[in-house]
């Protein structure tokens, strides 16, 4: 392509060299430079890609997006100096796909909890209503049926775009994204056009790169502020953040909620392991998923349908035979009768919502087992927290491995230990290897106790000093439940 074409809508502030030349690739990273290529010397967290310059022109790159213009600029290499090339990264992206987000209906999910469930709801539903369909998730992605593997909640503007374009031509008529803080913080989603914008909640989290939660609210209002007036926003406002997300958007302003009144509205009748109950606008629907969490993730995904203008009987219809996304709330009942729980809450707020959803379905004399770890790698402050409230919502609590990445485990468990109050130690164990952690539970769970396994839900590995393990949950505790019998 024309660099003149490329550079469209990219925010310059000095040309050093011609425009007029061609680009046939582009790249934020050097290590993939050939010739021809668009670097973009892109400010990163651990790197900083203004020192890789030099060695990305030897390798053939003809053209260099860049903040700061180095003491010698080569003759026949243009410098483009732009404000903030992550920003220039993403409008750029789009342009060398051909703008794919325009072409297509695109839709992004933000909130802490729910994001991944909500934009897997909307894909199962709108392929059931026989529409050509895309989805970007945590779990995976998809394009109709083909799925591709996932990894990260939200790509980089290059391969997000290259996705998108795969989905245009794929005659997908919409597509339901991710879009996660650090997307936002770190402008992946910069030059997309958004047809809809959908906040789910916000608790602590993340504040490992956010480093407050002033910062991480921000982040998620920021994608909400850069919304077209073409656009809809839809906002959970039982959140009590949830308004402060509309508060500048140029886009349509919608609303739900379970308990107040909103745009769209729904009541819990009732909530059992078999499913919910819910009134939703006054139409009474079962639904399979479980909990008050799940709840407020359907009436998400039926919002935004009505915002799309589908069919309300169709959609409730639909949405009633759906199980959401693997890894959620993921229940297994064995010939014992001891109900096993896999569930990916990571977050305090998220082991909260699914302990309180077990203590509001179970009988009153189940034990419930909670067997919980946390992240190598990650916000530190949420730790303690985590084993708190575990241990406040359960009956026993088994400290665990999760992925501890580069981190000491048993550093990690410590620190959770810390949560546990004196009059909790008494039902707390550490076992530091997560498969004896899930068989433990299993051997002390009687019949009708439930195990709930927080954290990984969908994820089949365990990451240990920067390798990847084959491992998944729910493989490790329908196999411990079997030989119990």
């Amino acid at each position: 392509m024309n660099l003149q074409d490329l550079l469209y809508g990219v925010a310059i502030k000095h040309i050093v060299g011609k425009t007029d030349c061609i680009v046939d690739s582009i790249t934020f990273d050097s290590r993939t430079v050939k010739v021809n290529t668009l670097f973009f010397a892109v400010k990163g967290v651990q790197t900083d890609g203004h020192q890789y310059i030099a060695q990305t022109i030897d390798a053939g790159a003809n053209v260099i997006v860049c903040e700061l213009l180095p003491d010698t600029i080569p003759a026949n290499v243009t410098f483009v100096q732009v404000e903030n090339s992550a920003v220039a990264l993403g409008i750029v992206a789009s342009n060398f796909h051909g703008n794919p987000s325009s072409q297509l209906k695109l839709i992004g999910i933000t909130g802490t909890n729910g994001k991944t469930t909500i934009a897997t709801l909307l894909f199962q539903l709108f392929r059931k209503l026989d529409f050509n369909v895309g989805l970007i998730s945590t779990v995976q992605n998809h394009i109709n049926e083909e799925i591709i593997p996932a990894t990260h909640t939200t790509p980089n503007p290059i391969a997000l775009n290259a996705l998108l374009r795969q989905m245009v031509e794929a005659d997908c008529e919409y597509c339901f994204m991710e879009v996660s803080s650090h997307a936002v913080a770190q402008h992946r989603i910069s030059g997309l056009f958004f047809t809809g914008g959908v906040f789910s909640n916000i608790t602590h989290d993340h504040l490992d790169f956010h480093l407050t939660f002033d910062n991480y609210l921000k982040a998620k209002k920021e994608f909400f502020d850069t919304l077209p007036k073409t656009a809809f926003a839809l906002t959970n406002i039982d959140d009590k953040n949830g308004m402060v997300m509309l508060q500048n958007t140029h886009a349509y302003k919608k609303t739900y909620a379970l308990k107040q009144m909103g745009d769209f509205n729904a009541k819990i009748i009732e909530n059992k392991f078999s499913g919910l109950n819910l009134l939703v606008d006054q139409t009474d629907v079962f639904f399979k998923m479980v909990g008050s969490f799940n709840a407020y993730n359907l009436l998400a995904a039926y919002a935004t349908a009505m915002l799309l203008e589908q069919d309300k009987l169709k959609v409730l219809t639909i949405l009633s035979s759906l199980k959401g996304a693997e890894g959620r709330f993921d229940y297994t009942v064995s010939k014992q009768g001891i109900v096993g729980i896999v569930d990916y809450a990571h977050t305090p707020d998220a082991v909260q919502n699914v302990l309180s959803t077990i203590t509001n379905i179970r009988k009153g004399t189940e034990q419930v087992i909670t067997v919980i770890g946390c992240g190598g790698d990650r916000d530190k402050t949420k730790r303690p927290i985590m084993a708190r409230v575990a241990c406040d919502w359960s009956d026993k609590v088994i400290l665990t491995s999760d992925n501890p990445r580069t981190e000491n485990p048993s550093s990690i468990i410590a620190e959770m230990e810390k949560g546990v109050s004196p009059t909790n130690q008494r039902k707390v164990i550490s076992i530091l290897d997560r498969k004896e952690a899930i068989k433990t539970a299993c051997h002390i769970a009687k019949a009708g106790d439930i195990i709930l396994l927080a954290g990984k839900g969908h994820e089949k590995y365990q990451e240990i000093n920067a390798v990847r393990l084959h491992f998944d949950d729910k493989e490790v505790l329908i196999e411990q439940l079997n030989l119990l019998s």
